[in-house]
């Protein structure tokens, strides 16, 4: 696509000192504070605003008519003539350009592979590491990683994200900025990449469960020896299986199984959570430590019966949800979200529908912990019949899959997740 077709929106990422040990197996910063913001494209000239991240930088207004105003026939409607459409978007000026920026602190490099994980940038993101661009991903509703391990050197180190939201690009308001979190992840150069874990069931009963580990494995040479232990830790804490196995690395992933007695499923009413402790050890020193969350259920759709939990006959009674918090505006936050969903669990609302795109992790992490079923959707428009002119069925054809796919591993060991739209 011609990138010059839209206006943009910049954005630059610079914080504060962040303190990784030399023995440090993995180290997680979530890099809230230290920010700078300012609209438009940074100059010589620009005076920079402090800000905490997540920001959505629309919100604050000014409302205008003329912000969301088109003149369109929607076609999903039945109409034939274009007539005015507006507050569609709630008048906010999310449309334009934008600039944030920090700064790093990397103490050593020697031996450590190093990630920026965005939960969400909206939208059209270019990622630079200290002037370099490592990085273009479109779509603001999704996460992904990029790999600096390249681009960084010991001591500080400047971060820049560029970021763009279109006209006519969203039915509904996006928000604007970098309205998700962004982590610093520092490993050893043999570590489990992000999202590197998939828990599956293949049996459940109320006196047992089967439990399927796979653990993709980062940074070895062909030919290289691992150890990978993992324990399974109970709702409680304990110990509730446990594996381990030499692992030669040739390309692909490993595979551990577990059995696991007396299992606590996960449901709506009673939303237990397992962790899987995952170590891997190079020449005996333990050089990762991996936890993933997961939940011990069942689920299946059988025609003209329906959905059933855990052998169960199940309703989903449901609501479509949009991912903005009203006047809080596109920002996540994990405190409104949970109030969010309290209210809709104190309606009787037991599974939602995240419309229509990739939910805030917050969201997921919150129905797997309150007990509610999520169907995650990823976009509503395709490359044909777009909804909005400059929507995502810009980027249909070449990024869907893409974006499916980071969709899909982020999500796919939560509990929550029953249905994919």
């Amino acid at each position: 696509m011609n990138k010059h077709y839209f206006p943009r929106i910049a954005m630059m990422v610079m914080t504060g000192v962040i303190a990784v040990g030399l023995n440090a197996e993995r180290h997680t910063t979530t890099l809230n504070e230290g920010w700078q913001f300012t609209k438009g494209v940074p100059s010589a000239d620009t005076q920079w605003q402090n800000v905490r991240i997540p920001h959505d930088w629309a919100i604050y207004g000014p409302f205008d008519r003329n912000n969301d105003l088109q003149v369109v026939a929607v076609e999903q409607n039945g109409e034939t003539e274009k007539t005015e459409k507006t507050g569609r978007t709630g008048g906010l000026p999310f449309i334009g350009k934008g600039s944030y920026r920090t700064v790093i602190d990397v103490p050593d490099t020697t031996g450590r592979a190093l990630t920026l994980v965005f939960d969400g940038a909206m939208s059209n993101a270019h990622v630079k590491v200290n002037g370099k661009e490592l990085a273009y991903w479109p779509y603001g509703y999704n996460s992904f990683y990029v790999d600096i391990t390249d681009a960084v050197h010991p001591g500080k180190n400047d971060v820049e994200v560029d970021l763009e939201n279109f006209e006519r690009a969203s039915r509904w308001y996006p928000g604007a900025g970098l309205y998700r979190n962004v982590h610093l992840v520092n490993t050893d150069k043999v570590h489990i990449p992000v999202w590197g874990t998939y828990v599956t069931t293949p049996k459940v009963t109320k006196d047992y469960a089967s439990v399927r580990l796979e653990v993709k494995i980062a940074g070895l040479n062909d030919g290289q020896k691992a150890m990978v232990a993992t324990e399974i830790l109970s709702p409680a804490g304990d110990v509730v299986a446990k594996n381990s196995s030499e692992f030669v690395y040739h390309g692909q992933k490993d595979f551990q199984n577990f059995l696991v007695n007396r299992p606590e499923l996960w449901s709506p009413k009673l939303p237990k959570l397992y962790t899987a402790r995952t170590t891997v050890s190079v020449d005996g020193k333990v050089v990762d430590s991996y936890d993933t969350r997961f939940g011990i259920r069942s689920i299946e759709y059988v025609p003209e019966k329906g959905f059933f939990l855990n052998g169960e006959l199940t309703k989903f009674r449901g609501v479509c949800n949009h991912h903005d918090l009203g006047p809080l505006g596109a920002a996540v936050n994990r405190s409104a979200l949970r109030h969010q969903i309290e209210l809709l669990k104190d309606m009787g609302v037991n599974a939602i529908r995240t419309s229509h795109n990739m939910p805030a992790p917050e969201l997921v992490e919150l129905c797997d912990e309150m007990g509610v079923m999520l169907m995650i959707e990823p976009f509503d428009d395709w490359s044909f019949r777009p909804k909005s002119p400059n929507g995502y069925g810009s980027y249909f054809n070449e990024w869907a899959e893409r974006d499916i796919t980071n969709m899909v591993e982020h999500y796919r060991n939560s509990p929550s997740v029953v249905m994919w739209s």
